[in-house]
């Protein structure tokens, strides 16, 4: 992959001149783009909320420079993160510790546990830092939820950034370009804030970041969210969709399908693996990777493309059941819920206990 043209010093400085005067920015991660602001200035984060409808119960994950020191964010930092941030940071994987006594409710959804995670993305880390040396003591974490309307699909790339808050932009909002988002999907979320109580490293969120990596770094198994688990970001029931009728389809369903059975007038967006057989008139084939990290690079992008496209119902072929693609179907089954949802009554804004609520 060609390595973009990265801002130059001066743009990111400019950007984090504007976070720390109370403003927003939006940055590329490895994961997402992501819409910054100042996770200590209680405005600034009522900002994020507001600029993105986001509900204010939803928490959102706090983003360290590579010198950021986890222990000024976190009451406690147990071996188990510090094995975590070793293994993995920086990356894609967020850990929900005990929030130190200053962290505001602001960022935790009102929790007593905040969301920390250091981006491997060079432009996230010159911005992370050069906010931070801005800051008392130089210890500054940005509150960077992805940069987009909330439940919609995530941005990648900073051009989807720049369509989805035209406003914002128009007033001034950086939108600093990395390139496209190398991992393409959002990070893992572990909960390890409550293995003083005696559970254990807790999957609230899968990710490019596995649950069996994260297993053979601690030595102990990863469970799945219980009754207590902290709410965390994206995990709501209905999430990451298009403006366009999705609709996960199995093998029997997909048969119906290209038989014409269920479709809606006009044209139909078939993403799927390998071309399909004869099928309905209006259905057009897009094809996607067979491989779960290249399909998760290319999902997001996908779907923004098709919806831009005048599709009546975008149809996705549901990946293979397994483990390799346990982030891909994740985030794919919370975008069809959203449809689900609404055209059965149950549309669900409530914060889902984690990733298998759907």
């Amino acid at each position: 992959m060609t390595q973009p043209d990265f801002p130059p010093a001066d743009a990111i400085e400019a950007a984090a001149r504007r976070l720390l005067d109370g403003g927003l920015a939006a940055f590329p991660t490895e994961t997402v783009y992501g819409l910054g602001a100042d996770a200590e200035n209680a405005a600034a984060v009522a900002s994020i909320y507001a600029t993105k409808g986001r509900p204010s119960n939803h928490p959102v994950i706090v983003h360290l420079a590579p010198e950021g020191d986890v222990a000024y964010w976190a009451a406690d930092v147990p071996p188990e993160a510090r094995q975590l941030m070793q293994a993995f940071w920086p990356g894609p994987l967020t850990l929900i510790l005990k929030r130190a006594p200053h962290v505001g409710t602001w960022v935790t959804g009102g929790q007593d546990s905040v969301g920390l995670r250091c981006p491997s993305h060079p432009v996230a880390q010159a911005l992370l830092s050069a906010f931070a040396r801005g800051k008392p003591g130089g210890q500054g974490g940005l509150a960077g939820p992805s940069a987009n309307k909330f439940g919609q699909v995530s941005p990648t790339r900073a051009e989807h950034v720049r369509a989805e808050f035209p406003d914002e932009v128009a007033q001034g909002m950086p939108v600093l370009d990395g390139g496209a988002a190398e991992v393409g999907i959002e990070s893992t979320i572990v909960d390890l804030s409550r293995l003083d109580q005696g559970v254990g490293p807790v999957l609230l969120r899968p990710g490019h970041v596995s649950a069996a990596q994260i297993a053979a770094v601690l030595g102990r198994p990863v469970s799945r969210p219980d009754a207590a688990a902290p709410r965390a970001s994206g995990t709501l029931k209905a999430h990451y969709a298009p403006h366009t009728p999705l609709e996960l389809v199995d093998d029997a369903r997909l048969a119906r399908a290209l038989a014409g059975e269920g479709l809606p007038a006009g044209r139909v967006a078939l993403v799927a693996y390998a071309a399909p057989r004869a099928s309905a008139g209006n259905i057009e084939w897009h094809a996607v990777p067979g491989d779960p990290a290249r399909y998760a690079q290319a999902l997001y992008a996908r779907l923004r493309d098709l919806d831009g496209q005048g599709y009546a119902r975008i149809l996705l072929q549901a990946p293979p059941l397994s483990a390799e693609w346990d982030a891909v179907n994740d985030r794919i089954g919370r975008a069809a819920a959203a449809f689900s949802l609404e055209t059965t009554g149950l549309q669900d804004n409530t914060v889902a206990g984690g990733p298998r609520d759907h």
